[in-house]
C-alpha cells in the first residue's frame, strides 16, 4: 500500500472514531421513509432514470454506506457492493445494512488493491463528492473501475467541479473572505497535506494524522474514464457547493459541482 494511502487510512479511521454523535445518526430513519435521501435532486433526477431494479450496483469510496443503502431501497436493487479504506467506516456500514434488511455488503479495501473477483460484477457504479482527490492516479483508478464493470453497464460521477481547485477556502494558505473568487491555486495536479482532522464528521477541530489529497483537471478525469473503455455519455455542471467549502459562492455562475456520466463499452 503506497504510504499516502495507509496514511490516509489511519486519518480516516481516526476521525470516524471521534465522530459527532450525530453522525449517522439519521441513516436507518431516513432511508425507510424518505425517498432517496442522501443524493442532491438533480442526482436523483439521474438516478431514477436507470435500469436499477434487479441491478448489482457498486460504489467506490462508500464512507459510512448511507448513498449505497439509499439506492439499492428505493431502485430496487439486486444488491450492493461498497468499497472504503476506513475498516471501522465499513463495519458501520455493514451494521446498518443489517439493520435495514438490505442487499449490501461493505469491504475495507485499497481501491487500488481490488483483484479479479469483481471483475464484470457491476451493472452501475456511482461516485459521490469527495471521493477522486484522495487517489494520486486516475488512469489507474478508473482502470479498477472498469474492470469491476459488465459491458454496457453506466457509472453516474457526482463531484466538485474541477474549477473549484483553484480557489481557497476557510484556513488555506492566502484565504481573504472577501476575495472568494479569486484563483490562488494552478488548475492542474497539486499535492495538499493537512491536519486539520474532519470537521464535517466530528464536528470538532483537532491536530489529525495527516490527510494528502490530490486536485485533478476534467481532462485528467475524463482522459482516465475513456483510457479505460468509459464512453462519456452526459455532463451536467452546476453552480451549487456540494464540498461545504464554497457555499457562498452558490448560484453566482460559478461551477462549483457537476455530474458525470459513462457507459462501458461492450466488445466489438
Amino acid at each position: 500500500m503506497e504510504k499516502y494511502i495507509e496514511g490516509n487510512k489511519a486519518a480516516w479511521e481516526e476521525a470516524f472514531d471521534k465522530r459527532d454523535a450525530s453522525w449517522g445518526a439519521d441513516i436507518t430513519e431516513r432511508i425507510e421513509k424518505e425517498d432517496y435521501p442522501f443524493f442532491n435532486e438533480e442526482t436523483k433526477k439521474v438516478l431514477k432514470t436507470l435500469p436499477t431494479e434487479g441491478a448489482v450496483i457498486g460504489q467506490f469510496c462508500c464512507n459510512n454506506g448511507r448513498e449505497l443503502l439509499s439506492l439499492v431501497k428505493c431502485g430496487k436493487a439486486k444488491k450492493g457492493i461498497g468499497f472504503d479504506i476506513a475498516e471501522n467506516q465499513v463495519a458501520f456500514a455493514n451494521e446498518k445494512a443489517k439493520e435495514l434488511q438490505l442487499p449490501c455488503v461493505f469491504e475495507a479495501k485499497n481501491i487500488y488493491d481490488i483483484d479479479d473477483s469483481y471483475k464484470e460484477q457491476f451493472d452501475i457504479v456511482i461516485i459521490t463528492i469527495g471521493a477522486l482527490c484522495w487517489f494520486k492516479d486516475l488512469n489507474r483508478f478508473f482502470g479498477i473501475i472498469a474492470k469491476c464493470m459488465k459491458p454496457g453497464s453506466v457509472i453516474v460521477i457526482n463531484e466538485q467541479h474541477p474549477c473549484t481547485n483553484m480557489l481557497a477556502t476557510d484556513g488555506d494558505e492566502g484565504f481573504e473572505p472577501g476575495h472568494r473568487k479569486e484563483c490562488l491555486y494552478s488548475y492542474f495536479e497539486h499535492e495538499w497535506t493537512g491536519n486539520g482532522g474532519m470537521y464535517y464528521i466530528t464536528q470538532k477541530s483537532y491536530e489529525s494524522k495527516t490527510f494528502t489529497d490530490y486536485t485533478h483537471s476534467m481532462s485528467e478525469i475524463i482522459s482516465g474514464m475513456c483510457r479505460n473503455g468509459i464512453v462519456i455519455t452526459d455532463l451536467q455542471e452546476f453552480d451549487y457547493d456540494l464540498s461545504g467549502g464554497f457555499t457562498t459562492l452558490d448560484h453566482q455562475g460559478y461551477p462549483l459541482s457537476m455530474i458525470l456520466q459513462g457507459r462501458k463499452k461492450t466488445a466489438g
